[in-house]
């Protein structure tokens, strides 16, 4: 019989690995998702700083020129390994316009362009975009493209993409095939997974990877072939890359966590998981707040106990803990805080 118990302990087990290289962490994850604000660092950072070893704030930024590491959306966006990028394309076989055919030769003559050098040749003209606002029109074409898979992200200036042209790819799987491989990489990332929370992060497919034509039958083929393991826990269908839980209880030690973190992103499970509901309220009005503008959950063993804000002040930062129910009065919680505390410490470090 599976328990929350069991499932709750193969999250933590399932994501939080030891820590590794960042290529090889970022292989194991499969995607990491990325978020610009730093609150004290990017989720990308605070994401990988719990699985790479050594790993310090901006050293994904920095190294990602030299690593076969690709920008695109998946379930969100974000960063994944060729590996997880080719699963996404091809996207379109629509004809490029003239417009877009003229970008894609100037970007491919040159090692990488940074939007900037394209106002050369289309002008600032601005145009609506998708959210009814403003974008330069070079930019919608660069990313235009992007999505199409003719350009990748090279590296960024400033938090600015840089583009270059993607290198031509074979499809070496049918659409059915690629598909498969979406769903199993996803219920992955995320295990385990409510069903009904995998089916809407699957529904991101339809942007993603339109060409694979999500079902919803799908994932009930996957699930009576073996594929997927399954079960019913206190009333939630769950689900899991075929195989056996690991129950095996978690060290005692003090993570904080990214609010976009595997373990803690999907927020139906974590309110089941741990008995309270947990908030990103960076933008919430700051009297609305309950937790803070950047909360990042603290998990304890296997318990998610509270959060805690990382706020800078003069020569470093302060980090202010918030608790469910009464804060932990114990030796080892304290050592294990500190220790936490030194390791972002670390992290942070220029």
């Amino acid at each position: 019989m599976v328990t929350i118990n069991d499932l709750r302990r193969h999250a933590i087990a399932a994501t939080l690995f030891a820590p590794t290289t960042l290529v090889q962490a970022i292989e194991r994850l499969g995607f990491v998702q990325c978020d610009p604000i730093r609150a004290p660092a990017r989720a990308q950072d605070l994401i990988l700083r719990q699985r790479v070893s050594g790993y310090h704030a901006g050293d994904l930024e920095r190294l990602y020129p030299q690593l076969r590491l690709e920008e695109d959306y998946l379930y969100a966006y974000g960063v994944m390994p060729e590996a997880t990028w080719r699963l996404l394309h091809p996207r379109s076989a629509k004809r490029l316009g003239k417009t877009e055919e003229k970008v894609l030769q100037l970007v491919s003559a040159q090692p990488h362009m940074h939007p900037r050098e394209l106002e050369a040749h289309l002008g600032r003209k601005r145009e609506v975009n998708l959210w009814g606002g403003y974008s330069k029109a070079t930019t919608r074409r660069l990313d235009a493209l992007h999505y199409r898979g003719l350009l990748r992200i090279a590296g960024r200036e400033k938090g600015i993409r840089l583009y270059q042209a993607a290198r031509p790819q074979e499809e070496y799987l049918t659409p059915a095939e690629r598909l498969q491989k979406l769903v199993l990489l996803i219920a992955s990332i995320l295990s385990p997974v409510p069903e009904r929370s995998l089916r809407a992060a699957l529904r991101h497919l339809a942007h993603a990877a339109p060409s694979v034509k999500w079902h919803p039958r799908v994932l009930k083929q996957m699930l009576s072939e073996g594929d997927l393991s399954g079960a019913e826990v206190a009333g939630v269908q769950y689900v899991w890359p075929a195989g056996e839980l690991m129950r095996d209880a978690p060290p005692a030690q003090v993570r904080f966590l990214a609010p976009f973190d595997p373990l803690v992103w999907d927020r139906a499970r974590f309110e089941q998981f741990w008995g309270w509901a947990y908030r990103f309220e960076a933008y919430t009005p700051p009297a609305k707040r309950q937790l803070g503008y950047y909360a990042m959950p603290l998990l304890w063993g296997e318990q998610v106990i509270g959060w805690v804000n990382v706020t800078k002040q003069a020569g470093g930062f302060e980090v202010t803990p918030g608790f469910v129910k009464k804060k932990p009065t114990d030796r080892l919680f304290r050592q294990a805080f500190e220790s936490e505390i030194d390791s972002l410490t670390k992290f942070l470090k220029p």
